[in-house]
């Protein structure tokens, strides 16, 4: 399957040189009450959490972005060694190519995650579509080949529906979710890819028994933007059409984040979150912690110092925040006073939700 490879090449290099960010997250529409009088020491302020009971120096993933090619060897490692030397969560990208391929040069654009951060907490990635031909047995495959902390399963039938290629059977997969949550040897992450999870779906994920559910929503990168140049490129007109007019579909990230964290109590937010704010924001509606991936893209490409100093900026960010809204801890900033303003009000109190 070297198209699968290829493909992750691809990827990269449509994100890099063509717009395919959205807005929308509904960040903009969630305010802080601002602290005169905080009454703390801004450099003492707590900003560590846990995820499956490891301990973060901050609540911020790197999230899922690549992997499957000798090319992003080198930006995996910068990725790995960053979550490494700061202590925070680092995903991989789909491991489909690693289970398919014998390629010596691809596994390692994997396993050189785990040689460089023995110590970060890193967790592997496998498509629910490819669940319908996985057993537990291939699962735990991908979990040896990192080491992995936890697993995710991600949730890509937008992007697959727009790919001239792609796997557009979601039959059969919340079954498969919930076989591989029961039995697998680590906790399972399902994650979006930036189209969002709505309260009804991440209802049906956590009655499967998944230890966490990822919301990736609308805002940020679209992949459906990124297959639409795909299409384009081989000239699959119909799909590049189809990509260009779902670029802007999804559940928005904030509402996403409260939906999911109505029904799950470890959700991570992610779609669209670019600074330490959205962060604060993000746990505040609930979630654990926040995650980034195209960001980190540019600085992967310079090194892990570039990364580390990328973290460190957001740590600062997050911190500020915490210290502006009084917040001496984590869980402090999660019951901070906020306002929902907007159109990301006009959306909940059309589902009918309670708005605090």
């Amino acid at each position: 399957m070297p198209e699968t490879s290829d493909r992750k090449t691809d990827h990269i290099r449509i994100i890099e040189e063509e717009d395919v960010e959205t807005d929308g997250t509904g960040f903009g529409d969630i305010e802080f009450v601002h602290e005169a009088l905080p009454e703390l020491h801004r450099d003492e302020i707590d900003t560590t959490t846990t995820l499956f009971g490891h301990e973060l120096s901050a609540p911020i993933v790197i999230e899922s972005m690549t992997g499957g090619h000798a090319n992003t060897t080198a930006l995996n490692r910068a990725l790995a060694a960053a979550a490494q030397e700061t202590n925070i969560a680092m995903g991989l990208g789909s491991q489909r190519a690693g289970l398919e391929l014998e390629d010596e040069d691809v596994l390692e654009s994997y396993t050189v995650v785990r040689d460089v951060a023995p110590d970060a907490f890193i967790y592997g990635n496998v498509g629910a579509a490819q669940l319908l031909e996985y057993d537990v047995g291939d699962v735990e495959e991908a979990v040896e080949m990192i080491e992995a902390d936890a697993m995710a399963i991600h949730l890509n039938f937008l992007q697959e529906a727009v790919q001239p290629e792609g796997d557009v059977d979601g039959r059969g997969c919340l079954e498969a979710i919930e076989r591989v949550a029961s039995d697998l040897s680590v906790p399972v992450i399902v994650k979006e890819t930036g189209n969002g999870i709505s309260g009804e779906t991440a209802r049906r994920l956590t009655e499967a028994g998944v230890d966490a559910i990822d919301v990736a929503g609308k805002g940020g990168t679209t992949w459906s933007g990124i297959e639409a140049h795909r299409a384009a490129a081989v000239g699959a007109n119909r799909q590049e059409q189809v990509g260009r007019l779902f670029r802007a579909w999804g559940v928005p990230t904030a509402i996403s984040t409260l939906e999911a964290a109505s029904v799950h109590d470890c959700v991570i937010a992610s779609g669209g979150v670019r600074s330490g704010l959205d962060i604060a924001k993000a746990i505040a509606l609930g979630a654990r912690a926040g995650g980034l991936a195209s960001p980190f893209l540019a600085p992967a490409g310079r090194g892990t110092d570039a990364v580390v100093d990328l973290i460190e900026t957001l740590t600062l960010e997050f911190r500020t925040a915490m210290f502006v809204t009084g917040s001496a801890t984590v869980e402090d900033l999660a019951s901070a006073e906020h306002v929902i303003l907007g159109r990301t009000r006009e959306y909940l109190e059309e589902l009918d939700r309670t708005i605090a």
